[in-house]
C-alpha cells in the first residue's frame, strides 16, 4: 500500500467514524474573524479548554480589535496568566492587532504568506485561520497531527512545517481540514500519546505501528 493508497483508506475510515462536520474547538464570534487569531495564538502549549474559559472573559472586556490594539500590557498579562507564555502572547496581540488596524483596515488576511507576518503568528496559527475564516484547503499541524500522521505511516518528519508538505502530498486536498479536525479528535479520544488505546483503533488495519 502506498502512501496515498493508506491516507485514503485513513481519511474513508475517519469520515466513517468522525463524520464530516467541520468543528471548531476554539470558540468566537465569526462577526470578528480576528478572535479566533488571537485564540489560535493563546492556545500554543495551552488546551482548548483552557482557552476557551479565557477569551469567554477576555472577549468581553476587549469586544473590539481597537481595545486590544490599546490594551495596557501589564493588565493583559494578567487577563491571560493562566494561560502560560502569558508575556510573549500578550505582547504579539496587542502588536497583531495594531498591524492589523494600521495595515489592513482591521481586516485578516487570507494568504499564508501575509497571515505569517503577524506578530506571534505561524503556519499553523495562520492554517487555523485560513480553514475555518476562509475555507481555504489547508493543513494544521498540531501535536495530535504530528503524531498519528507518523505512527499511520503518512510521515516521517518531525519539523511541522515538513509534515505539513508530506501530508500535502498524500492527503486528498478535499480532506485537508477535515483531517485535522478528525485525527484532533483520534488523538484525545483513542490514539492517546502515553495510553494509545490500540485494540479499540478503527486505523488498527492501516496503522505502520501497532502494538496491540
Amino acid at each position: 500500500m502506498t502512501k496515498k493508497e493508506r491516507a485514503a483508506a485513513v481519511c474513508e475510515i475517519l469520515n466513517t467514524e468522525y463524520g464530516t462536520d467541520l468543528t471548531c474547538y476554539l470558540e468566537y464570534d465569526k462577526k470578528k474573524p480576528w478572535q479566533l487569531l488571537f485564540a489560535t495564538i493563546l492556545s500554543a502549549q495551552c488546551t482548548d479548554e483552557r482557552v476557551n474559559m479565557v477569551t469567554r472573559v477576555l472577549f468581553k472586556k476587549y469586544p473590539n480589535l481597537e481595545d486590544f490594539a490599546s490594551a495596557d500590557i501589564e493588565e493583559f498579562e494578567k487577563d491571560i496568566f493562566s494561560i502560560g507564555f502569558y508575556h510573549n502572547k500578550a505582547k504579539n496581540i496587542i502588536a497583531c492587532a495594531n498591524v492589523l488596524l494600521e495595515d489592513f483596515d482591521g481586516k485578516l488576511p487570507r494568504e499564508i504568506d501575509i497571515l505569517t507576518t503577524l506578530p506571534g503568528v505561524g503556519r499553523k496559527t495562520a492554517n487555523v485561520v485560513r480553514g475555518h475564516i476562509f475555507n481555504e484547503d489547508s493543513i494544521v499541524v498540531d501535536t495530535h497531527v504530528k503524531r498519528v500522521s507518523r505512527l499511520l505511516g503518512l510521515t516521517q518528519e518531525e519539523d511541522p512545517v515538513k509534515i505539513e508538505l508530506d501530508l500535502m502530498k498524500v492527503v486528498p486536498k478535499s480532506q485537508w481540514i477535515l483531517y485535522n479536525h478528525q485525527i484532533i479528535a483520534h488523538g484525545r479520544t483513542v490514539c492517546i500519546a502515553r495510553r494509545p488505546r490500540c485494540s479499540e483503533c478503527v486505523l488498527r488495519d492501516v496503522c505502520k505501528n501497532k502494538v496491540f
